[in-house]
């Protein structure tokens, strides 16, 4: 079968240590207004933060903290993802936002509640729900 090579590396370094690499985290953006938006339906709450000129900054949802299936659109999972987008909000430094809301999810007010207890002033708040003027065709009757 042939013989095997064994390859022995040698030490390159002169005795001297190199130096460790620096990781740098990436500096966070400082912003002091910004625009809150949630999106409440029956299965899930998001909430995205952004910038005034809608940049996003953060994301989060009840999907994402870990809740699911029916779970993801309580009142209770909608309160954790509002203070969880909160703490980044505190963390990078906003003063006030403006809150636009759309959906008819059971999450709209909790989010929005648990935002708020991180000392973050509310300018405002929008309700952007779709509304249908007139909706779908109805089907035809049944021919029987």
């Amino acid at each position: 079968m042939g013989q095997k090579k064994v390859i022995t590396k040698e030490s390159e370094s002169d005795g001297a240590v190199d130096a460790p690499k620096k990781t740098t985290k990436a500096t966070k953006k400082k912003v002091v207004a910004g625009t809150l938006y949630v999106e409440a339906t029956f299965n899930n709450t998001r909430a995205t933060l952004t910038d005034k000129s809608g940049n996003v900054l953060a994301t989060t949802s009840a999907g994402a903290l870990g809740f699911k299936g029916a779970k993801k659109g309580t009142p209770f999972a909608a309160s954790k993802t509002g203070g969880i987008i909160g703490e980044k909000a505190a963390s990078m430094g906003v003063k006030e936002v403006n809150v636009v809301v759309k959906g008819v999810g059971s999450g709209r007010e909790p989010t929005i509640r648990a935002f708020m207890a991180n000392d973050i002033e509310i300018s405002g708040i929008r309700d952007m729900t779709p509304v249908p003027h007139n909706g779908p065709k109805p089907k035809k009757p049944r021919r029987v």
